[in-house]
């Protein structure tokens, strides 16, 4: 699980205390600065998805303060706790082509930054989205213009992105992308970096395949939001056990740098991500992937009076949610970045 040492002084985060305690556990190297020293902030489960009820620790490094989860399980282990449909939904009755409608309503800002930051490449080449699931932010960019491919480990999503929308996808690790150097004009990663054991290997292999004028989009819950301040252990975007690593703003810019990328642009608001986690962290149990994921039986009645109550705390959650994002504390941080000049 070696991962590179990306960075010497990590700064930034906050201080969990009141459950913090040195663990006592064999040591396991941290992987961004080596210090085998760690401290326990909390011990959690999978509170969303339920695919297991084994506890894990998350725990941060008292050199360098990056939180990971610790011990991490093996990719075995790790391929039992994603769902067979994680992230896309196959059905297609009335309810989820509504909820399809409002899906590409909200990713909306993130078809924004990455056309963005394409025209700031050069506006024409290659788009390759990894992690792209079943394929609904490559259809939004094509209808931009924008020819892309997508990359993910669900052969059941590359299915999807294939059969719904006609969207090229191929399973394989970035660093085997059938693509030779210096091929793409864009490359993101939305929520995909924080999923990884080596994320550093996935920041080099695109660093590779991007043109010298390239652009890289990045985006990863933030764990220096205020959500995590308040909720801890509850907040959504520490997703136990799918997140080996949490990283904060400030970690993955120097990821970032390590790499060989400097940061263009930064946005600490998603209107697909922000809101809907805070609704998710507050009700898992309303959350509707996650109910269509452990497969809850509802009639169509609960069903749908469930749905607008998580909608409600999803508007409920919106100024909150956008207020925490201007103040530059968001509870996701979306970066483009460049290749080093």
């Amino acid at each position: 699980m070696a991962i590179s040492h990306f960075t010497e002084d990590l700064n930034g985060g906050s201080e969990i205390t009141n459950e913090a305690k040195v663990i006592d556990m064999p040591p396991e190297p941290c992987p961004a600065c080596s210090d085998t020293r760690m401290r326990t902030l909390f011990s959690a489960t999978d509170r969303l998805y339920q695919t297991t009820n084994k506890p894990f620790l998350v725990v941060e490094c008292e050199g360098c303060r990056l939180m990971r989860l610790y011990p991490q399980p093996t990719p075995f282990e790790l391929n039992q706790y994603y769902p067979g449909d994680y992230w896309f939904s196959p059905s297609a009755d009335a309810t989820t082509r509504l909820a399809q409608q409002y899906r590409r309503l909200v990713l909306l800002d993130h078809v924004w930054f990455a056309s963005r930051a394409m025209e700031n490449a050069g506006g024409e080449g290659i788009l390759l989205d990894v992690g792209c699931g079943g394929g609904l932010f490559l259809d939004m960019m094509r209808e931009r213009g924008y020819a892309g491919m997508g990359l993910d480990f669900s052969l059941a999503a590359a299915a999807i992105a294939w059969q719904r929308f006609a969207v090229p996808v191929v399973c394989a690790t970035l660093s085997k992308a059938p693509l030779p150097e210096a091929s793409c004009k864009l490359i993101t990663m939305y929520h995909v970096l924080e999923h990884l054991f080596d994320p550093v290997s996935y920041l080099q292999a695109a660093h590779q395949l991007l043109t010298p004028d390239g652009r890289l989009v990045v985006q990863i819950p933030n764990a220096a939001c205020w959500q995590f301040l308040i909720l801890g252990k509850d907040w959504n975007g520490i997703d136990v056990p799918r997140h080996l690593i949490n990283f904060r703003a400030s970690e993955l810019e120097s990821l970032l740098d390590f790499t060989g990328f400097e940061v263009v642009r930064r946005k600490y608001f998603s209107l697909r991500d922000n809101p809907a986690g805070l609704a998710t962290s507050v009700a898992p149990g309303l959350d509707p992937m996650a109910r269509h994921v452990r497969g809850v039986q509802e009639t169509p009645g609960m069903k749908l009076l469930k749905d607008m109550a998580y909608f409600g705390l999803v508007l409920a959650a919106l100024p909150i949610t956008a207020f925490e994002a201007a103040c530059g504390a968001g509870s996701t941080i979306m970066i483009e970045a460049r290749k080093k000049q």
